[in-house]
């Protein structure tokens, strides 16, 4: 029995709402990189030792990739048994009180060491809601879109995400150039505070999407909905399950580009602005709104594996030409690489891979399967700056051991793609089937 068309327009929906969601709840999760590199050294952590306060106050942005996988384990668990849905709207209402509280939080002038512990909390259930927001709406747009474009379909929740950077970016120019005590006193608890407006913006769009087909087809069918997803992902995909975790490695390219390339090309080494800098990141988010939806394209043609290894491999290698530019301080420089690194080369794997990943699995473990794997991946990518900012040296300028190091970690998604199935053409309810249940269901489709 094949799975039920969706409803007119409701694949655009779909998409249009992992879009409009993933941006605003990314807007908030980015938010948090931009004061962690500019703001935060000097707010909640010991200015007596300003290159310690960096290297702490870069920690704190990696802790939320460290409780990711815990939250893919318990939303990715529900989003299989409950629905796409209700894990896509929990996770932005958590996502916007969370970050709200961070800009109401006192100073370590205020309360002392509390002062970093309460953020460290707060990061901690912006990771949680992170764990299941792209794997949930990665999961409805996919399950909701036509079989052959299946990639440009899922690429809006990416796309979407790039838009958040790119909000979050722009928001913070401004507050950035305000004058040093405003800026430490209040100015930086504005782009926090906003984030109300996302929780209540969010769950308007949201809560009036349909849930999938493909999951309403399976609550109805003979063997239902797992009980226990996480058994039955273990036992029939723990292969793919692995493969993404690999894949997931290539956000380090994303993280090392827009905090520690943030925090070393503002550092007296180098001496860009802040402002500029920030440019720099807001431009390669716009190309890359354009470039996303082109790759994934792109991959409904010619397949996933060939436009995520362009993305991986292609990375590898741009980024040392990217932290080279910074290091020579040439601004029209640094500004050209850095659109060509993250908005054109990076954009391919990252457009790509929602559909790459989400492909690999069947329908009763598609959500958990995506949020494991990734939240594993992107936990190692979080604390990549923290490493990176330890092995770039005393004086934080050796640009050419953090870009190896970025590289290094592009080889895992660059294997991962080259053992994978390609996937593009296989129709969605054969996705994550075994060959021989496949060929079953082939017969009985045809019968």
């Amino acid at each position: 029995m094949s799975v039920p068309a969706a409803p007119p327009g409701q694949p655009r929906k779909a998409a249009t709402a992992a879009w409009i969601g993933s941006a605003l709840e990314y807007y908030d999760f980015f938010i948090y990189g931009s004061a962690a590199a500019l703001i935060f050294p000097k707010v909640f952590f010991d200015e007596s030792d300003p290159a310690t306060a960096t290297l702490l106050s870069l920690a704190t942005f990696g802790v939320a990739y460290a409780a990711r996988p815990i939250g893919a384990l318990f939303l990715g668990h529900f989003g299989d048994r409950l629905g796409r849905k209700k894990i896509m709207v929990f996770t932005l209402i958590l996502m916007g009180l969370s970050t709200f509280l961070i800009g109401c939080l006192p100073t370590r002038d205020q309360v002392g060491t509390l002062a970093p512990v309460l953020l460290v909390i707060c990061r901690v259930l912006q990771g949680i809601s992170a764990a299941g927001e792209q794997a949930s709406a990665n999961s409805m747009t996919l399950e909701h879109a036509p079989e052959e474009r299946r990639g440009f379909f899922t690429s809006f929740t990416l796309s979407g995400t790039q838009g958040g950077q790119l909000l979050a970016t722009l928001v913070f120019i401004p507050i950035a150039a305000l004058p040093e005590d405003q800026l430490l006193s209040w100015g930086w608890r504005v782009p926090f505070w906003m984030s109300i407006a996302v929780a209540v913006v969010g769950y308007v769009i949201r809560r009036t999407l349909d849930e999938t087909p493909a999951f309403t087809r399976q609550q109805t069918a003979s063997e239902g909905v797992a009980k226990l997803p996480l058994a039955v992902l273990m036992r029939e995909h723990w292969a793919d399950v692995l493969r993404v975790i690999a894949g997931a490695l290539v956000a380090s390219v994303s993280t090392i580009f827009t905090v520690w390339a943030l925090a070393y090309g503002t550092s007296e080494s180098v001496g860009l602005s802040r402002s500029s800098m920030l440019w720099v990141g807001a431009l390669a988010n716009l190309v890359a709104l354009a470039a996303i939806p082109l790759w994934a394209t792109l991959s409904d043609r010619v397949g996933r594996r060939p436009v995520f290894l362009i993305g991986a491999v292609g990375s590898a290698v741009m980024m040392f030409v990217y932290l080279w530019a910074i290091s020579t301080g040439s601004y029209p420089l640094v500004l050209v690489l850095g659109i060509v690194t993250f908005g054109v080369v990076y954009s391919a794997a990252n457009g790509v891979w929602p559909s790459f990943y989400g492909e690999m699995f069947s329908t009763q473990v598609r959500l958990s399967g995506m949020a494991i794997g990734t939240q594993i991946g992107f936990a190692v990518a979080g604390f990549a700056v923290t490493f990176a900012a330890q092995i770039a040296g005393p004086d934080g300028d050796d640009w050419f051991a953090v870009a190896l190091f970025t590289a290094a970690l592009c080889v895992p998604p660059a294997l991962a793609a080259l053992t994978a199935r390609e996937t593009h053409k296989v129709p969605t309810e054969l996705l994550g089937v075994r060959a021989a249940d496949a060929a079953n269901d082939r017969e009985r489709v045809a019968a």
